[in-house]
């Protein structure tokens, strides 16, 4: 006898246990939520890799404009000493 009440408080615990688990609806709208997460970190992920990849570039353009320049000073600096010139 004690071992069917106790089998059928054992299904009596198991029903309100599962009963008071989140619905189908709720998991699914929880796992929506997630993904749309880790969407939208994956989005934020690419932005900030094309913001560095525009960065990086926009320097090196910088730099090779600098270097033309300083070779343009340095060739005007050695054009002027070969004419006996004064360095500007």
């Amino acid at each position: 006898m004690k071992k069917v009440l106790s089998l059928i408080a054992v299904a009596a615990m198991s029903t309100a246990f599962v009963a008071c688990g989140p619905s189908k609806e709720e998991m699914e709208k929880r796992e929506q939520a997630k993904q749309d997460s880790i969407a939208a970190v994956e989005k934020a992920k690419q932005d900030s890799i094309a913001a560095a990849a525009a960065a990086a570039e926009q320097a090196a353009v910088e730099a090779a404009a600098k270097a033309k320049a300083d070779s343009a000073h340095v060739a005007d600096s050695i054009a002027a000493a070969k004419k006996g010139g004064k360095k500007k």
